[in-house]
């Protein structure tokens, strides 16, 4: 059997350090990325780092009650904790140094890793924190929310009508002309192998390649000198592509969230094959139906059809008259390219694009739009 992963993220605050402070962590399937366990506590009043360190802790309590005999990597915005624990830093202050002690007690030596990350994806355990002290302070203890079992497969019950397509043909006057230039994110280590790669799955950074194609993709925008404004899916491997084009460009990024991959549930990380082997039901529903929902997953392409929709509108409004590079997914850039065409939604399965492929869009004042390019490679050549 196959040695289990799972991801702890951890985080703890302290309103007035030393004050009122809780902790907060969520475990992950190391594999699928998705949430397994959340803890919260409110402990009374603390300074943040002994908040973070009980928040981590209470992670790997939460992991080891799933797995003792699992790897875990750690992740937390903590710089302290996280040097202390991977024993670049000494431990000086007294009350740090039992709770380091309990936390190495939890897994075996060489079972644990130690990551530190920025804020921002420390989301979910900075949530729980603020809960628990928000709890604390209404003179209660944190509860965990009462959260509905994900289905197995599902389609959405209701799902809200396809969104417009362009009109055909060109009046006299086109309006302001603006063009998204869609950019899919460089390869992964997961990408030559064809693995499911999502928004809730490991979030994993560009390779050596990946990062190769970015820096071509970057010095061929470069070369064209048109685009105006850079903006990018929160995963990390989209943010490191667009930064390396802005940078070239001299530009700033800006996040979309409405621009991230598919979730794909219990399939992240899996083949086509492996997929097809668990879940066999599950793959012929949603490769027949574009509301069908993979295994576990919050959405169909139904579903992300409506919210890509969304980003487009946003983006075309703030930027309007402008060439703007959008760095994204198959999936949403698929359905930029399908809704462009007024093509209908089954036409996503029959399209491929390459990593670290360039389409053009061109979107008119009368409402056309105008597909100019599709799945190019030739900066990759």
């Amino acid at each position: 059997m196959a040695e289990r992963r799972f991801i702890v993220e951890a985080d703890g605050g302290s309103r007035g350090n030393p004050g009122p402070a809780g902790y907060g962590a969520v475990v992950r399937d190391g594999d699928t990325g998705r949430i397994l366990v959340e803890a919260a506590e409110y402990i009374g009043t603390a300074t943040n780092n002994v908040a973070e360190y009980r928040g981590l802790i209470a992670g790997l309590r939460a992991a080891r009650e799933l797995d003792p005999e699992a790897r875990v990597d750690v992740r937390m915005d903590s710089k302290l904790v996280v040097e202390q624990m991977s024993g670049r830093w000494k431990i000086k202050h007294p009350d740090m140094q039992p709770l380091a002690a309990e936390a190495r007690e939890v897994f075996p030596r060489g079972r644990v890793g130690y990551e530190w990350i920025p804020r921002e994806r420390n989301k979910d355990a900075d949530r729980l924190a603020n809960e628990a002290m928000d709890a604390g302070k209404a003179g209660k203890q944190w509860e965990p929310k009462v959260r509905p079992a994900a289905p197995v497969l599902a389609t959405d019950p209701e799902p809200l009508p396809e969104p417009a397509a362009p009109k055909a043909g060109w009046g006299a006057d086109l309006g302001i002309t603006t063009t998204l230039v869609l950019l899919r994110h460089g390869e992964t280590a997961l990408t030559p192998q064809k693995r499911f790669s999502g928004s809730t799955g490991s979030d994993p950074e560009l390779s050596d390649r990946g990062r190769w194609q970015a820096e071509r993709a970057a010095e061929a925008l470069a070369g064209r000198g048109t685009v105006q404004a850079v903006v990018c899916s929160p995963m990390l491997r989209t943010r490191q592509t667009a930064e390396a084009v802005a940078v070239r460009l001299g530009l700033e990024v800006r996040v979309e969230e409405g621009l991230r991959e598919l979730d794909f549930g219990a399939w992240e990380g899996l083949t086509f094959a492996e997929v097809q082997e668990r879940h066999p039901a599950d793959l012929d529903a949603w490769l027949a139906s574009t509301k069908a929902k993979p295994t576990g997953s919050s959405e169909s392409f139904a579903s992300l059809t409506q919210r890509v929709s969304v980003a487009r509108d946003k983006i075309l409004a703030r930027y309007a008259g402008k060439t703007v590079l959008v760095v994204s997914h198959v999936s949403p850039i698929k359905t930029l390219v399908r809704l462009a065409l007024g093509a209908p939604p089954d036409a996503i399965y029959r399209m491929e694009l390459s990593a670290a492929s360039l389409c053009a869009v061109q979107y008119y004042g009368d409402g056309n739009a105008s597909l100019r390019l599709l799945n190019d490679t030739g900066h990759l050549r």
